[in-house]
């Protein structure tokens, strides 16, 4: 099957065209991780997946994650979570929500043991206005740091928090915190290198987090917090943005290990936003399949939203 690729603006990144459902088996998956590794984001727009065939997707690009927060799990799909602005009749958020106006970039997942490798995220309901995704080429910013800025950043680990994330997400959005309420908020910190060598790529990135970094290992918290926002402010420069616009059946993927994303403010009493995600744990680069990368086909699955 051939591929219509388009690199999207912004210098990374890249507009997929195929029925991501149809697609299944090894060679599929070689060949959709390798587009990933190069271009670090992945737009596959006009889908038409129900949650089993949403599972099926990121098990292409590796083993999903189950160890989800159980507060926003989907039910029946272990590995899936709602992300929404969406209120029950209880006025109690159906999915993850941390205020209107969030805004903190990330990596997901940065406060377990294991980073995830990439991130699927699924638009089922699409706001008219507001609510854009924001990447940051992390990747592309390292490369572009003096040299010396590199050799420091090099040397130096960082503490991720999931209480120091919920804390700050509490601040900002006036006591609203998904990862207060959620079941990971106990999970202890953990410590990560700050400029990560990809296992796959081999090319390291800036592992950064508006507020889930409470401290910089080994630096005075003065020197270590303004490290960070220095390093947060070069990544997240416009020469290094990519915004995604939801369309309905976007399936936007990420390599989670190469940039940064934050959502975009988005009003919640006139625009409701409802996207499903899967993360992907940690894995190294797949055998290349024997029949030369062609990707297969699967059955058509009925196109059916949630």
């Amino acid at each position: 099957m051939d591929l219509a690729i388009t690199p999207l603006p912004g210098g990374f990144g890249a507009r997929v065209e195929t029925d991501l459902a149809r697609m299944a088996g090894p060679a599929a998956a070689h060949t959709l991780t390798d587009l990933l590794h190069q271009h670090r984001v992945l737009v596959l727009p006009s889908q038409h997946l129900n949650h089993a065939d949403l599972l099926a997707a990121a098990s292409l690009f590796g083993d999903v994650d189950i160890a989800t927060d159980r507060r926003y799990t989907v039910p029946g799909f272990p590995g899936l979570t709602v992300v929404s602005n969406i209120h029950d009749q209880d006025g109690q958020p159906i999915g993850i929500y941390d205020g209107d106006d969030e805004e903190e970039w990330h990596a997901d997942n940065s406060f377990k043991p294991q980073l995830t490798a990439a991130t699927l995220l699924y638009s089922v309901i699409t706001p008219g206005e507001g609510g854009e995704t924001r990447f940051a080429d992390a990747t592309r910013a390292y490369a572009d740091l003096p040299a010396d800025v590199r050799d420091r950043v090099d040397a130096l680990s960082t503490v991720h928090s999931a209480q120091h994330l919920g804390t700050q997400q509490a601040d900002a959005a006036g006591g609203r915190s998904s990862t207060q309420a959620g079941t990971l908020a106990l999970l202890p910190d953990v410590i990560h290198p700050l400029a990560p060598v990809h296992p796959v790529t081999g090319t390291r990135t800036l592992l950064l987090g508006s507020m889930v970094i409470p401290r910089v290992e080994g630096l005075p918290d003065a020197q270590g917090q303004a490290l960070l926002e220095e390093l947060l402010t070069r990544t997240t420069d416009a020469d290094y943005l990519y915004t995604h616009r939801w369309s309905q059946g976007d399936l936007v993927v990420w390599d989670n290990l190469a940039v940064l994303h934050t959502a975009s403010p988005c009003d919640s009493s006139r625009q409701q936003r409802l996207l499903v995600r899967a993360a992907v744990r940690q894995a190294t680069r797949r055998p290349s399949p024997p029949d030369g990368g062609i990707p297969t086909e699967s059955p058509a699955t009925a196109p059916t939203h949630h």
